[in-house]
């Protein structure tokens, strides 16, 4: 397991991401790569903010990209207090043995002011890729 964290910080609100290679899920003779990600939201801000939607971008060392445009992350809109957490865990299949995702989370803060935070850039890279920044 990749051990490697990539955080970013957005308003007061950290989001940690860390990627897993899913070897028993893929199948590299068959072009399929597949790896869950492992997400951690933290209120470090000083009100209550409530995450809306999400917005991922998806690219592989091939070139496919995709966008993925959605409410809420694993059915769930959460509203965080300060000093509240949430984690998750989700997954995403490639065709190449490697990619990168980022995007953004929308929120809502208790003052009814919609805002924008981060997701950083993560890296997808199974064993044997060919590693550098993407």
């Amino acid at each position: 397991m990749n051990n490697t964290v990539f955080q970013e910080t957005t308003s007061g609100i950290v989001v940690s991401v860390r990627a897993e290679y899913l070897d028993d899920q893929s199948d590299p003779e068959q072009g399929q790569y597949a790896w869950a990600y492992h997400v951690r939201i933290e209120n470090d801000s000083d009100r209550v903010v409530q995450l809306l939607s999400r917005h991922w971008k998806i690219a592989d060392s091939l070139g496919n990209c995709q966008e993925i445009i959605g409410d809420g992350i694993v059915g769930h809109q959460p509203t965080f207090g300060p000093g509240d957490t949430f984690e998750y865990t989700s997954g995403t299949p490639l065709a190449a043995p490697s990619g990168f995702m980022s995007g953004t989370f929308h929120m809502i803060g208790e003052d009814g002011v919609r805002f924008e935070i981060a997701v950083p850039a993560f890296a997808l890279d199974g064993p044997g890729a060919y590693r550098a920044l993407h």
